[in-house]
């Protein structure tokens, strides 16, 4: 999340913690790693994310939580002015949220974990949505999104069609005494829920070995639970090991000479793992249809809670936001192919040089389309909104232009320069300097305002920025100086240093390696017997 914003999304962290406002967008253990050691009051989510946090970490106060429900909207007061924040159905697991928010740092949507179906969008506001061509009345500056799926192409079944391929599954094999649902995930209820009214029959859950499988679905679905192991359908562990597990269930029927159980896994991992399986494309549409046996017994279905690649490009092009970030690192969103056509960030093209990474070189964005790289620093920078939704009016006008947003935390590097040498080496001095410059760009200084209350504030300058680039280019001519001065005394001083012993170097030669953080060269092994053989033939022609 951007460092400038007051409030963090599913981040626990001492960084988030000073953080004014904290979001929870649904009670999965991955989305809630750190909570209990660095929350802070107040934490926003829905009333049974709360329930669902505080029996897995009962030190937490019930005091911390503000509920918010989804459809609601609540208007937040801050030291930096008000914002607004919108819950909508994520469409992931009971209790789950998407979050947008409203304010003079733009138009926020963070998704959580999410499947963007249509059904799902549409109880999105309609000012956000691009209808028919026309562009939204609002638009999104940012989208942090949900890109497990983000490389998947394949096109997903719905949750109730995929739920009704494990109900056909079970009905396909009626010899089975026992049926094994691997259903213990949060968000996994609606199948147990439908199984058991189709077959009229409860749903055993050991308690015992799954405490917390059971006290989710007690949140969620208690009435299809029965603590009576006869019961014909059983959940399993879907992790760890679960072929193994399922080997072995099946080996002890048959040892018992009972009849083989039902083992079925509702999940879209295993088909994703699959992909690059080789296979003809009607085989492989074939396998989303119908329940696929496993070489181990197990019976997979694709059942997923997030998004395929498919529908993230039909959502995006339904928001048409200016950025995209993912949520998720197995994808980044320069994979997408809305982000690589449509987003603003795609003119920053040098994002994509690994060069910029390791230098941690900041970008900065204007409204113009040719933009370019401006600034240097330690973090990516970009612009701001240029548009605040029309429910977000502090000012009758909108301000000037906007605030800048930083994307990324400083580096833990060592600060590397553009403009000095990592080594010493006995080139031409004389070169030119702008050879060794990567980049000084357009340097016309332009204001950059944040509006605060009735006033304007000047929060950041283009004028700053070609203050701080004069600087480093009098740092660098400095170098350069320095560096010549320092060659000049290599030289006098010790003419064979570079393959002789580094006890050669003069002292300012050696301070200066110390100054660039670079170790004192040692001579190679090679050069040293080569070195020792000539002066031994020396002695030898002289003698």
């Amino acid at each position: 999340m951007p460092r400038g914003l007051p409030f963090s999304v599913d981040t626990w962290s001492p960084s988030s913690k000073r953080k004014r406002h904290h979001f929870l967008t649904h009670a999965h253990k991955d989305h809630c790693s750190g909570i209990l050691t660095h929350s802070s009051y107040p934490i926003y989510s829905t009333h049974l994310t709360k329930s669902l946090v505080l029996h897995h970490y009962p030190q937490l106060e019930d005091s911390l939580f503000v509920g918010i429900e989804v459809g609601q909207s609540m208007v937040i007061d801050d030291p930096d002015g008000q914002f607004w924040v919108t819950a909508l159905d994520a469409n992931h697991c009971p209790g789950a949220l998407m979050f947008l928010f409203e304010g003079i740092f733009g138009n926020i949507l963070h998704t959580g974990d999410c499947r963007l179906t249509p059904e799902c969008l549409q109880c999105f506001p309609e000012k956000y949505i691009n209808k028919k061509g026309r562009e939204p009345r609002c638009q999104l500056d940012y989208v942090f999104l949900d890109c497990t799926f983000g490389r998947f192409h394949q096109k997903l079944p719905g949750k109730h069609s995929a739920t009704q391929q494990v109900i056909n599954c079970i009905w396909k094999h009626p010899a089975a005494t026992v049926v094994y649902l691997t259903c213990d995930l949060l968000g996994q209820e609606d199948i147990l829920a439908d199984v058991s009214q189709t077959f009229g029959s409860k749903i055993y859950v050991d308690k015992t070995a799954n405490p917390e499988c059971f006290q989710a679905l007690t949140h969620t679905v208690p009435q299809i639970l029965t603590e009576d192991p006869s019961s014909r359908f059983h959940v399993f562990d879907g992790f760890p090991k679960l072929s193994e597990r399922a080997a072995a269930k099946l080996a002890e029927a048959q040892a018992n000479f009972q009849p083989e159980p039902l083992i079925i896994r509702p999940s879209a991992q295993w088909y994703a793992c699959e992909e690059g399986d080789s296979g003809t494309e009607s085989q492989r549409k074939l396998r989303f249809n119908e329940a696929v046996r496993d070489s181990f017994g197990v019976w997979h279905v694709c059942y997923s809670m997030h998004s395929s690649r498919e529908e993230l490009e039909w959502a995006l092009q339904l928001l048409v936001p200016k950025w995209v970030v993912s949520t998720t690192p197995n994808c980044r969103a320069m994979e997408l192919d809305y982000v690589r056509k449509c987003s603003f960030g795609t003119r920053l093209t040098s994002n994509d040089d690994p060069i910029w990474k390791l230098l941690d070189i900041s970008v900065e964005t204007s409204s113009r389309a040719d933009t370019s790289a401006k600034g240097l620093g330690y973090s990516l920078v970009v612009q701001g909104p240029t548009q605040i939704s029309e429910e977000y009016q502090l000012q009758p006008e909108k301000p000037s232009s906007s605030h800048l947003l930083s994307l990324s935390p400083p580096s833990n590097r060592p600060p590397l320069t553009l403009f000095g040498r990592a080594r010493l080496s006995f080139q031409d001095s004389n070169s030119p300097l702008k050879d060794k410059i990567v980049f000084i760009n357009d340097l016309s200084p332009q204001v950059t305002t944040k509006k605060i209350g009735q006033g304007v504030q000047v929060e950041e300058s283009e004028v700053k920025c070609r203050n701080k680039l004069q600087r480093k280019l009098d740092i660098c001519i400095a170098e350069e100086k320095c560096e010549n001065s320092v060659k000049n005394e290599a030289h006098k001083v010790a003419p064979y240093s570079p393959i002789g012993s580094s006890s050669n170097f003069s002292h300012n030669l050696r301070k200066y390696y110390r100054s660039m953080n670079v170790p004192v060269p040692q001579p190679l092994p090679s050069l040293v017997k080569l070195m020792d053989s000539k002066r031994k033939n020396k002695r030898r022609i002289e003698s």
